[in-house]
């Protein structure tokens, strides 16, 4: 019987491409119609991200049809890098998807997705099911299980409280299974912290110690104005958009208010996210790149999940206005997404910052890895009607600096541990 209704529901599944006479590959491509301005190409680079990689695994032959080009010294990537894929790229459009159905187009396309990617996770952790992804073996699976919880807690309703009973038992047990994998003495920490976060959430006991131990460790390794050091060590790089910083403040939202130094550094993580959303915004140029330091440097325009973050939260600083940000945003995501040869002919991503960089890719890195680029996107989970989306484009602060405007001086912000 269970076969049964799995058939029925792949199969409607599949209608929601088919119906459109659209192959899944091109399914991402139609831009919406009634859909204006920026926001429209937005709204085609999620469904560009998200076309080929859901689809597939709502139809569960993630693992048949997926490529995987990795770093040619590594050779256990094919075991991670299908729930890398699932849950970088749901953990940035979750926002959107949390909005929900409506009667314009881009509700209905919403809708599309959001069941597309629940019929991922319960495919992603179905014992049965050939799509069944790694939640426990070897280290990795630590990482990707933290970005499906941090999917899970940005879209609490879409993405969680729609599945199915059965499918959210599924979903936990598979995200208690990576407990036991340990938390390097650095931003992974905070990826155990995110796990019991959402346990909680969902009503599982949560692991203490491995909860508030990535809290505190970044609470010590604050180093000044804006920025937490990746462990003991600074590193100039862009961990504190990757992880740091979006999942420190999450965290933080959710036990902050347990006590008294918790509820403290919760206000503490929020000026210095929105002091690191003023650096990044600077560091955007009018032709969209932006400094190529440190590693991961091919997850694109995820190095710009903090500015995308403030933006979403309405944190932004106060000299950069919700249309400037949108402008800024949007020239990184279009420099980084639209560079010929990003994508491979069947729609996806391959290694690189500005195309096909294969040089670029750490060991760690695979084709899964880089849907951490739809971070910088974030921001559609504002609704049309926000300012982000109706401000006039506005210059960003490289524009106005190099074009001779007069401007107040960029200031520190004075945020002790």
């Amino acid at each position: 019987m269970k076969q049964r209704r799995d058939f029925v529901k792949l199969a409607g599944l599949a209608g929601l491409v088919a119906a459109s006479g659209r192959s899944i590959e091109a399914a991402a491509t139609v831009p919406l119609a009634g859909v204006d301005g920026d926001r429209r190409d937005w709204c085609a680079w999620a469904a560009k991200l998200a076309g080929p990689l859901l689809t597939a695994l709502a139809e569960r032959r993630l693992k048949q049809v997926m490529p995987v080009e990795g770093h040619p010294s590594s050779k256990d990537r094919p075991q991670y890098t299908h729930l890398e894929g699932l849950g970088r790229l749901l953990a940035g459009l979750a926002p959107w998807l949390e909005l929900g159905e409506d009667a314009t187009p881009e509700g209905r396309e919403r809708a599309r997705w959001a069941a597309l990617a629940r019929a991922g996770i319960e495919a992603a952790t179905d014992p049965a099911s050939p799509d069944f992804l790694n939640f426990s073996r070897g280290r990795q699976p630590l990482v990707d299980a933290a970005f499906l919880a941090q999917a899970l807690l940005r879209a609490p309703t879409q993405l969680w409280a729609r599945l199915e009973p059965r499918v959210q038992a599924q979903v936990i047990a598979a995200l208690v299974s990576s407990r036991p994998i340990p938390a390097g003495e650095n931003n992974w920490k905070l990826f155990a912290t995110t796990v019991e976060v959402f346990l909680q959430r969902a009503g599982v006991a949560r692991d203490e110690a491995r909860l508030f131990e990535g809290i505190r460790k970044h609470r010590d390794w604050y180093v000044g104005d804006g920025m937490y050091s990746d462990g003991p060590e600074f590193h100039w790089d862009y961990y504190n958009a990757f992880v740091i910083q979006p999942m420190l403040v999450e965290a933080l939202d959710v036990v902050g208010g347990e006590a008294a130094e918790w509820s403290a550094l919760r206000e503490k993580a929020r000026e210095r996210l929105t002091r690191y959303a003023a650096i990044q915004e600077r560091s955007i140029a009018p032709d969209g790149t932006y400094p190529v330091i440190g590693r991961s440097i091919a997850y694109r325009c995820g190095a710009f999940q903090g500015l995308a973050l403030a933006a979403w939260r309405h944190q932004l600083p106060k000299e950069v206005s919700p249309g400037q940000a949108r402008v800024a945003l949007t020239r990184v995501i279009r420099r980084t997404l639209e560079a010929p040869g990003t994508f491979d002919a069947k729609g996806w991503l391959r290694i690189g910052l500005a195309g096909h960089q294969p040089g670029l890719g750490e060991a760690y890195i695979s084709t899964g890895s880089l849907y951490l680029c739809s971070f910088a996107l974030l921001p559609l989970g504002l609704p049309p009607g926000d300012a982000f989306w109706t401000q006039a484009a506005a210059k960003t602060t490289w524009e106005k600096a190099w074009g001779g405007e007069d401007l107040p001086v960029d200031k520190a912000i004075k945020s002790p541990r």
